[in-house]
């Protein structure tokens, strides 16, 4: 079993994660692509440029980059490549799909390879690699749009308790001395408040499929809708599996419990804040094969729905005596 680290608490942890997204370009490369056909002529697939950057790792207690800091880096850059390709005309990302591949080292920073796949009429698509030590860790493809007019529709926001009538995390575990408790309580850069209650401790009192919670930075961001996609993409994976541990009585400190993100989608509906409190409104559909299914939607306080979250992770009860 990996032993845990002690993390020095921050006094600006919003302002680290900011730097942590400051991915900066360090050139560019070709990526060129061909196979031998019947062992006779070569055919060559063609090739395609990647712009190169590189990002710094948060330190994480169990020595593993967490998978929203790479994920929310991949978005700025390939942000950064996008640009207004009509002038005067910027586009932001709408959707992206990803596979986590290798889990990542914290201590190292991280190379992003992005391949501008296409610019069209009114969309981009990009492909970003997030590499170390020579190999991708995470593999994710994204679309950009202009913004646009049309029909319009969305579902109901859940009717739950405002977030300043529920604990924080700090509240929960911020007094156990711990090296997880007090990452979970003072090393994060966005305030979480579950309503159902936080499964840091123990199993939820009843096994149900589905959770809300409210999150928010805990200070200002600049307002730059780039970044407000990638902190609330980075946000999104602190909790996407809790659902299915809620629904199958695991905690986090479950005795032999192991999680790791193995896919993540996420579509962008509208314009975001995450400075302002936003509700994560989860379910779990399934859980077989020690695989999770985790479904979100993201509501403003107002009620307008701002985001859809997909993932699948790995789910396994190791030695864990059975209930």
């Amino acid at each position: 079993m990996t032993s845990l680290v002690s993390i020095e608490p921050s006094d600006d942890p919003v302002g680290d994660l900011l730097n942590i997204l400051d991915v900066r370009p360090v050139g560019s490369a070709t990526i060129s692509a061909s196979f031998d056909e019947d062992g006779e002529r070569r055919v060559d697939l063609g090739q395609s440029g990647a712009d190169l950057f590189v990002g710094e790792s948060q330190p994480q207690p169990h020595g593993r980059i967490f998978g929203g800091q790479v994920l929310a880096q991949c978005i700025v850059a390939a942000g950064r490549t996008v640009g207004e390709i009509n002038p005067g005309v910027p586009r932001h990302i709408h959707s992206l799909h990803g596979y986590f591949l290798r889990p990542g080292d914290a201590a190292q920073p991280v190379r992003f390879a992005v391949e501008r796949l296409r610019d069209g009429g009114s969309f981009s698509a990009r492909r970003v690699h997030a590499i170390q030590n020579g190999a991708p860790i995470l593999s994710v493809i994204m679309s950009f749009q202009e913004d646009a007019g049309g029909i319009d529709h969305q579902v109901t926001m859940p009717d739950v308790p405002a977030p300043e009538s529920l604990p924080t995390t700090a509240d929960i575990v911020g007094d156990i001395d711990h090296p997880m408790a007090q990452h979970w309580a003072r090393g994060r850069a966005v305030d979480v408040r579950h309503v159902e209650g936080g499964l840091y401790l123990a199993p939820a009192d009843e096994r149900q499929p589905f959770q809300n919670l409210w999150m928010r930075t805990l200070r200002e961001v600049p307002n730059d809708p780039l970044l407000s996609a990638a902190i609330l993409a980075y946000a999104s994976d602190y909790s996407m599996l809790e659902a299915a541990m809620r629904a199958n009585g695991i905690a986090w400190s479950s005795p032999g419990y192991r999680a790791a993100s193995l896919d993540h989608a996420m579509w962008f509906h509208r314009p975001v804040d995450l400075t302002q409190w936003i509700l994560f409104a989860q379910e779990s559909p399934s859980t077989s094969g020690g695989r999770g299914l985790g479904v979100g939607r993201m509501f403003t306080e107002d009620g307008t729905l701002v985001a859809t979250v997909a993932q699948e992770g790995m789910m396994r009860l190791k030695d864990a005596p059975r209930p």
